[in-house]
């Protein structure tokens, strides 16, 4: 990074139009997906704001979910969503200093929980991948989902957990990982 990074932490109530028309353009150039619809799919997030120059560069945010490793009671969890950099800013850094400071703010869950696109940019980082199985749990029982990967962080009451045991997640409209 060439020049000083400012992070902005903000609850989605605190974003005002510009700031989410920001996030908005930069998660769909990143991902080349339309996310117009994220605030409304993913309501009670808070955002991580990376910005150089007042420019937004990269992006993270967190939704509280309630994940449940077998054996354990459900974990109050910080499921990171639409971690993102602007393509002319990547491979510089800017997406693990997003991910450290967002690191920094979600001290106070159970666990850290997110749905890869790349596990390698995230090992380093601390994260680790779930090899259990994964479920869904809803109104019809549980809903298999072999073919999601989860990665993990553990904090304060996961310390214990063992990553090859079955694991769950609550129903969401959304992507269910």
């Amino acid at each position: 990074m060439d020049h000083e990074v400012i992070f902005e932490v903000k609850r989605v109530d605190e974003l005002d139009n510009r700031q989410r028309s920001e996030i908005i353009d930069l998660c769909t150039i990143a991902y080349d997906e339309d996310f117009a619809d994220w605030f409304d799919v993913l309501p009670g997030s808070t955002h991580v704001l990376a910005r150089l120059g007042g420019k937004l560069v990269s992006h993270a945010a967190w939704v509280t979910r309630w994940l449940q490793p077998q054996g354990h009671a459900e974990l109050r969890t910080a499921y990171v969503e639409a971690v993102a950099t602007a393509p002319a800013y990547q491979r510089r850094g800017f997406g693990k200093a997003v991910m450290a400071e967002l690191r920094s703010q979600i001290g106070q869950y159970d666990l850290g929980a997110l749905s890869p696109s790349d596990p390698a940019f995230y090992e380093p980082l601390g994260w680790e991948l779930w090899r259990g199985p994964l479920a869904i749990r809803s109104a019809n029982g549980l809903l298999e989902t072999p073919n999601d990967r989860v990665m993990v962080m553990r904090l304060g009451r996961s310390r214990d957990i063992d990553v090859n045991r079955p694991m769950t997640a609550e129903w969401r409209h959304a992507e269910l990982w």
